[in-house]
């Protein structure tokens, strides 16, 4: 398959197996508060071996194709450390997690597992939305003088916040399907009606005022 068939292929598992929910008459409250079209919770693809399969083998042919074997792969919590764990271990590689932020107890650490100034790295997550969070991660591995090769992620929101912010951190994001290609399939396969497309793809634009508009 090529990169668009598994995009459209895995948006398609997602929505099957109702890990990403669409309704934009009745919009989602995320936790900031925002309201949204949009639910994603990709870690519920764990639970069907052939979507998590998928993923795993797709992820580790885009790594390879995209940064080369790295020394690590990392995963960033929560959602992107089982994913980052499967990666690895179809590579042979050592693995390790990255908090948003330090424990406040015990050793008070960030990065879970062994990492080494110098080592190069490749970070997987499940879902980018702004990317902020995600580039936590980028951070605090670079503190520990790791070479970040660049991120992986399931499924990304496609904002144009995200693309400032990754480019900001001057860090590559590569992602086996994003939006554009749900919004496509769920048209195809009826999970909305073309006549909410305009106002999906307006919440895509201008998140904030997509959402004030219905507080």
């Amino acid at each position: 398959m090529n990169k668009q068939e598994i995009s459209m292929a895995l948006a398609n598992s997602l929505l099957q197996i109702k890990a990403i929910k669409l309704n934009p008459a009745n919009p989602f409250t995320w936790a900031s508060g925002l309201k949204s079209p949009i639910y994603c919770d990709n870690r519920i693809t764990l639970s069907y071996p052939q979507v998590r399969n998928f993923i795993r083998e797709e992820f580790t042919k885009m790594c390879l194709d995209k940064f080369g074997k790295p020394d690590v792969i990392a995963g960033v919590a929560t959602g992107g450390i089982p994913q980052g764990a499967l990666v690895a271990q179809e590579l042979g590689l050592p693995f390790i997690y990255v908090r948003s932020e330090k424990k406040s107890h015990g050793m008070n650490n960030q990065i879970e597992g062994i990492i080494n100034s110098g080592q190069s790295v490749v970070i997987i997550e499940d879902l980018v939305s702004t990317g902020k969070s995600s580039l936590l991660a980028v951070d605090a591995l670079r503190e520990k003088g790791a070479v970040i090769k660049g991120m992986l992620a399931i499924f990304t929101y496609g904002m144009d916040v995200a693309t400032e912010n990754f480019k900001s951190k001057d860090c590559i994001l590569h992602t086996l399907t994003n939006y554009d290609s749900l919004i496509q399939k769920a048209i195809q396969e009826n999970y909305v009606r073309e006549n909410d497309l305009e106002s999906l793809m307006e919440w895509k634009k201008d998140p904030q005022a997509w959402s004030d508009a219905r507080m």
